[in-house]
Formats: C-alpha cells, structure tokens, sequence
C-alpha cells in the first residue's frame, strides 16, 4: 500500500471536510482570491466558458467553485431518446451491471445493492448499466439531468470520505459504495434512473435545486425522504445539484437503455454529450 493510500486511511475525514467547508466560505478578500487563482493556476481553469469570467469577481471560494457556465457554453443531444452526461469531468468507469455489481477499477468493484443503500432499489438496475464520471478541481461542479425525470425520494447514505482521485479508486476496495453519498431516484419515461452523488474527501456539501444543501450535515444513519406527490419533475439537462467541490457521479439505469461503447475510462466528457440511447 502507497503511503498515499495508508493516509487516506487514517485522515480525520469529517473534521478535514468541516474545515474546508467553512474556509471556503470564508469572504476575506486575500484569504478567497489567494485559493482561487490557486486553483486556477494549478489547474488550468478556462474561465471563458463561465458567466463571470474574472474569478476573483466571486465573492468566496464555494461561490467560485460552483460558478454557472455562460449561455451556450454546452448543449443538449438533439435526440430525444439519447440519455445525457450530467456533467462535466472524466470517465471513471462504464458498462453493464452484471451480476447485480458495478465495476470501479481492476480487483475492486461493488453491488448496486450496497452502493444505493437498498436491495429493493437495486433490483430494477439487475442487468442494466452504469456510467461513472468523477470531477476535477477544474470543472464546473453543477450536475444536471441525464434524461426528464420525476423525483421519487433521497437517500443520504452516511460513510467515509475517501478521496475519489484516481488513485484512491484504483486502490480502495469498494470505494464508492463506502463514502458518504446522497442517492437520487427518479422516474422516468424508460423505468427508475438513480443518480448517485458521491461525496469525497475536503468536498464540503452536496446541494440539490429541490431541497438545497444536503450534505452537510453528516449522517450517522441512512436519511430517506420521500419526494413523491410533490411534483419535483425535471427536464433532461435541467440542473438537479452541485458540488461544493470535486467529486463523483454514478448513473445508474434498467435494461433497455444503452451506454454509447466509445467511452472509454479517463476519457474527457462534457455535459450534455450524449451517454446512451433509450430502446437502443
């Protein structure tokens, strides 16, 4: 085991991510632009494709980090029936679902059961597919709608916070299904679609356009709501969340609906592009 690995398991997690959390929310002026032009700097940040194009405009680090793109910096699939990337980033992993269990990196994998929280809730994806696509600290950090959907309920799974680099994913048995995440169910014209965010090490929050923040707080035990009733429905590439930092999402949808097989893992994506097509 790298030391890196060993250290992602003795880190406090929690109180690492309490901290980042209130200092990037922190508005003193040296304080907010030294991390940003940090981050941009660091990584490559295109500003230009961000409705306010000067970062040290925003008012705070989190009000960087979550910055909208400008109009037309992406676009829908023209196709109706095509299943969306519900963001920006790079692909983890995709495929099928087989034997009830996701795939994360070689020797290390999950169920579906165990990353939703739920053996009920798993049971539709039985043989169907998944698209996993983590975010860097360069991209923008809003998730929305891979295909229209009505809201059905939320878990908040509580867990660990394990970093989601591609390093911690290649090493970390189970990774995904062991960090803190809040599960998205939704109905859709093609059956249940779950929309998985996942929490990582330092990423202070996890928001949604329905019920704002989520996370934190942190849970101690599994968090249902129950949405239905309440008419929570959402076009496909409509913004459903965000990010109040890097980290990882994981689509997960029945038999019937196909993953486009040109994606490849650490392939760069962008919102919008298509990820599959229904009855394809």
């Amino acid at each position: 085991m790298s030391p890196a690995v060993a250290l992602q398991y003795l880190l406090p997690h929690r109180l690492l991510s309490r901290l980042a959390y209130a200092a990037a929310r922190w508005t003193w002026t040296p304080w907010k632009n030294l991390l940003i032009r940090t981050v941009v700097s660091r990584f490559d940040v295109d500003m230009s494709e961000f409705a306010e194009r000067e970062p040290t405009a925003h008012p705070s680090f989190n009000a960087f980090f979550t910055r909208g793109l400008r109009p037309g910096a992406r676009s829908d699939d023209p196709d109706p029936d095509a299943l969306v990337m519900p963001c920006d980033g790079v692909i983890s992993q995709l495929g099928p679902i087989e034997s009830g269990r996701i795939f994360q990196a070689k020797g290390h994998g999950f169920s579906a059961a165990q990353l939703l929280g739920d053996e009920a809730a798993a049971a539709p994806f039985a043989n169907g597919s998944f698209a996993t696509v983590y975010l860097s600290p360069r991209d923008y950090h809003r998730v929305h709608m891979p295909f229209a959907g009505t809201l059905r309920e939320t878990l908040h799974v509580p867990g660990r916070i394990f970093s989601v680099a591609p390093f911690a994913v290649q090493a970390i048995p189970g990774l995904f299904a062991r960090n803190e995440r809040l599960v998205c169910h939704f109905d859709t014209a093609f059956g249940p679609m779950a929309v998985v965010l996942v929490g990582a090490i330092l990423v202070s929050g996890v928001e949604t356009v329905w019920g704002g923040e989520e996370i934190p707080p942190y849970a101690d035990r599994p968090r249902h709501r129950d949405w239905r009733g309440q008419d929570v429905r959402l076009d496909r590439f409509a913004e459903m969340g965000r990010f109040n930092y890097g980290s990882t999402v994981i689509v997960l949808v029945p038999p019937g609906v196909r993953m486009d097989e040109h994606w490849l893992p650490e392939q760069v994506v962008r919102l919008g592009q298509r990820l599959g097509m229904v009855g394809g």
